[in-house]
């Protein structure tokens, strides 16, 4: 077959369409890659700033009350405020990082310094839940004197104080793992009020002191949840694993089915930061197929069925780089197959991952 080149075209926009470099036996492209968070970064700052101040001033008072009343469970409430007004300035602190622009070195940015926040969040509440744990199951065993109406007063003044912290972080951007951290801080907070103004109640009610400790108990079952949850959803982040929900098989064989496309290998999906996936893969093109047309199609799949709007994609024709042999492919699904195969090798001697091609295969 006799040589050819490959015309070089730059189409570089965000949104719908990609900037491509035509190469030496290749075409390698990125997909647009425009990304809103739907709340502007400012507003986001705003509402975080409007939940920290709440919550610091009534954190001040509930330590107090706390040793007052000997009450474990607005002791823990007070900790646990803490760890909230912390998670909410690491939020604010990662946001200004995360929002520099990509340079040097960083060619991502500081994007994950959000996702540090956000696992950082979580070991914290981790910790706090073996130590509080701790204390609960000593108090249970032997509990103190508690004064029931301390614990109470304070309890319902603490759900309205973190229910309008809650409601500022709202309205911030919770698609952002970060933001989602600090948010479950005080949202588990708002748990633990509720659990500690009940256990008042059955103190002041039934002088039954063990009902303190049980309060606390459930605050370090809510505290162990999020912060299990945070500390996996970060962790996947940082391993480059796929996103939650996409699974990277059922995508290579969706679009290996493309027309011209014969082979998908070395697809890799995963997250720049939390709602910012990327893609990159190598696709092997039927000989004289339109690999720009075939690469266009491909990114547009991807962005209206996957949501994937930053895509890398090296496109290939079959037997491109490999010998005269190779490049004389018979019609029969045999040889095509082989011959595939055999461009494969030739093209990525150490791909990652298995090879996709239309029909059954294995994974």
């Amino acid at each position: 077959m006799a040589e050819h080149e490959h015309d070089h075209d730059h189409d570089h926009a965000h949104d719908d369409h990609g900037h491509s470099h035509g190469g030496h036996g290749g075409h390698s492209s990125h997909g647009g890659h425009g990304h809103s968070h739907g709340v502007a970064a400012d507003a986001d700052r705003r509402w975080l700033v409007s939940a920290l101040a709440l919550i610091v001033v009534f954190m001040a008072g509930e330590v107090l009350v706390g040793f007052a009343a000997s009450s474990l469970a607005l002791i823990s409430d007070a900790a646990h405020m803490l760890t909230d007004a912390a998670s909410i300035v690491l939020a604010l602190i990662a946001m200004r990082l995360a929002a520099r622009p990509a340079r040097g070195g960083y060619t991502y940015g500081l994007k994950r310094a959000e996702i540090l926040s956000a696992q950082a969040n979580g070991i914290t509440l981790l910790v706090l839940s073996a130590w509080l744990g701790y204390e609960a199951i000593t108090r249970l065993i032997s509990p103190p004197e508690v004064t029931g109406s301390l614990v109470l007063i304070t309890a319902l003044v603490g759900i309205v104080v973190n229910i309008a912290a809650a409601w500022c972080m709202s309205k911030a951007n919770r698609s952002s793992l970060n933001v989602e951290g600090a948010f479950q801080h005080v949202l588990t907070d708002l748990y633990a009020f509720i659990a500690t103004a009940v256990a008042g109640a059955v103190v002041l009610t039934t002088g039954f002191r063990r009902a303190d400790a049980i309060a606390s108990l459930i605050v370090v079952a809510l505290m162990l949840k999020a912060g299990i949850g945070l500390v996996r959803d970060s962790g996947r982040i940082f391993l480059e694993a796929a996103p939650a929900g996409i699974d990277p098989d059922a995508v290579a064989d969706r679009l290996v089915t493309s027309p011209q496309v014969e082979e998908i290998h070395d697809l890799h999906i995963w997250e720049i930061t939390s709602g910012q996936p990327a893609l990159s893969a190598h696709i092997l093109v039927t000989p004289g197929g339109d690999c720009h047309a075939v690469r266009r199609e491909l990114q547009r799949q991807l962005r209206e069925d996957y949501r994937i709007t930053h895509a890398t994609l090296q496109v290939d024709h079959v037997g491109e780089d490999s010998s005269q042999e190779l490049l004389q492919i018979s019609h029969s699904p045999a040889s095509a197959a082989a011959a595939a195969a055999a461009a494969a090798a030739d093209h990525c001697a150490d791909s990652h991952g298995p090879v996709h091609r239309s029909g059954p295969h294995e994974h």
